[in-house]
């Protein structure tokens, strides 16, 4: 008999957590942030203090309180206990968006996740490129230790604690086993590599879970499969996410190709567009789009470490494909405009010695970053300033002060990501549309953006061809919607948190 808790993902949007038990056996699928709930209480500059372990979240409704998942540093430091056994046997983890993986974080690093090899990627790109305080995914650094001092008595602070977590990179199709489980993962189409539905069964029952899907991306092959595949299953149970399920249609990557070419072909300026960092479809589409138009893609520093991920992946651009933005930073030693003090003396660093002009300009960058900064295909501002008809630059929310350098004139800006669907994203759009008309850019923001998701009725065939006993509809706000699948004969179950 197989039992399920919801943690998270019950009219809501995201914050999978749903673990799956039998009697001898437990796991999760997922382990994400509720975005909901934490924008409740958070924003950017209020977040929970990582001094108060696990406790700030779990007051806050952000995690529950589960004895043996939890990391053994952030427990002993507060004093709560830290069993020696983990009391579940695994994570299976359906995609890499924060809303499925954030919280991997806080989990003690001997239970084992279960992932895609992209998934994998994506997160390591999170991991050693982000700068937030909550994102140790693929390892774990121990906080709150000391040892000794190298000279005298005492201790002293440890800054480096690494622990490989368990990590299983899962193929296609291909069975592993959990416990009394056996699991297949299955590819499907998102809005970002690697994402995969799970299938799997113990002596008396079989589950099946859909992770994000959707019909209408570049590889709609993927999400066909997986539903070809579930239906042979035979399945008792399935949970299927239900984003969209008010919704009756789409826009696919095509159609806004199709567009962005017309609108790109019109300007004479600078083109900049706004789309998801990881979503790397969508950088195909602007790839593809720059090539019709006779333009380079310009990508971000971030963007471009995922492309180098990614570099066995044909689908994508390879790095030396697109150009990769330089931002000043630190001392935005860039370009003839700037100024630096020399033996009492202002100079410019168009006359400073190159050597020292570029070893002083390396020291505000990252390692990482420095590595894609020995490319040959790096610009700055100055280029899409003196050349703007040459590119389009992608640019989202938080790079939008690289404007002030550009100046752009005549220029269009491309917004291809989601619509606001909450407070915080409201604020910042007015933000966006203010960066905007100081410069005078006219936003396009109609039907350029396909969502990672399916519409009702594909969720609702989909559902039918598979065709499960009973079915929990998480990962939606309008659960009632499912409620007719009834009439064929499916036990709809609405899930409650725990």
């Amino acid at each position: 008999m197989i039992s399920i808790d919801f943690f998270g993902g019950v009219d809501e949007i995201g914050g999978n957590k749903i673990r799956v038990n039998d009697n001898n056996t437990s796991f999760f699928f997922d382990f994400g942030m509720g975005f909901s709930q934490a924008n409740t209480y958070l924003s950017e500059f209020l977040q929970p203090r990582k001094a108060n372990g696990i406790c700030d979240f779990i007051e806050l409704g952000l995690l529950p309180y589960i004895e043996g998942i939890y990391r053994e540093d952030y427990l002993r430091h507060v004093g709560l206990p830290y069993p020696s056994e983990p009391s579940v046997d695994g994570v299976l983890i359906s995609h890499s968006h924060i809303d499925h993986v954030a919280y991997i974080h806080h989990l003690r690093e001997d239970i084992p996740i279960y992932l895609t090899k992209e998934s994998k990627l994506i997160l390591q790109a999170l991991e050693e490129t982000g700068a937030a305080s909550f994102s140790e995914y693929l390892r774990l650094n121990k906080s709150f230790y000391l040892k000794p001092k190298k000279r005298g008595e005492g201790y002293m602070r440890s800054r480096s604690n690494i622990v490989e977590r368990d990590i299983h990179v899962v193929e296609p199709y291909q069975k592993f086993e959990i416990g009394n489980f056996k699991l297949k993962a299955a590819p499907v189409d998102h809005s970002l590599p690697g994402a995969t539905a799970y299938m799997g069964e113990n002596d008396e029952e079989t589950i099946v879970y859909t992770g994000d899907l959707r019909f209408h991306g570049r590889h709609p092959e993927l999400t066909d499969k997986f539903v070809k595949e579930a239906k042979k299953s035979n399945p008792t149970i399935m949970i299927c996410e239900g984003t969209r399920i008010n919704s009756q249609t789409n826009v696919n990557e095509f159609d806004i190709e199709k567009r962005a070419v017309e609108a790109v072909d019109h300007c004479k300026g600078l083109v900049v567009v706004n789309y998801p960092m990881r979503d790397l479809d969508r950088l195909l589409t602007f790839y593809k789009v720059a090539e019709d138009t006779d333009r380079k893609l310009v990508v971000s520093l971030k963007q471009a470490y995922i492309l180098k991920l990614f570099q066995e992946y044909p689908d994508y651009p390879g790095l030396d494909e697109v150009m990769i933005y330089k931002p000043r930073k630190g001392w935005g030693l860039v370009g003839d405009n700037s100024f630096a003090c020399v033996d009492n003396e202002w100079l410019c660093a168009s006359i400073i010695d190159e050597d020292i002009d570029t070893n002083h300009s390396l020291r505000d960058y990252k390692m990482w970053e420095r590595k894609l900064l020995e490319n040959n295909n790096v610009l700055t501002y100055h280029d899409l300033q003196e050349n703007p008809q040459d590119y389009i630059f992608r640019c989202d929310f938080f790079e939008l002060k690289e404007l002030i350098d550009i100046k752009p004139q005549n220029g269009i800006y491309i917004k291809s990501s989601t619509e606001p669907f909450d407070d915080q994203m409201e604020i910042n759009e007015k933000k966006v549309r203010n960066w905007l008309k100081l410069f005078n850019l006219e936003l396009l923001n109609k039907c350029f953006h396909a969502s990672g998701h399916a519409c009702g009725p594909e969720i609702m065939e989909m559902i039918r061809e598979i065709n499960p006993d009973k079915l929990y509809p998480v990962h939606t706000t309008h659960k009632e919607k499912f409620l007719e699948l009834a009439d064929d004969g499916i036990d709809v179950i609405f899930p409650h948190k725990q």
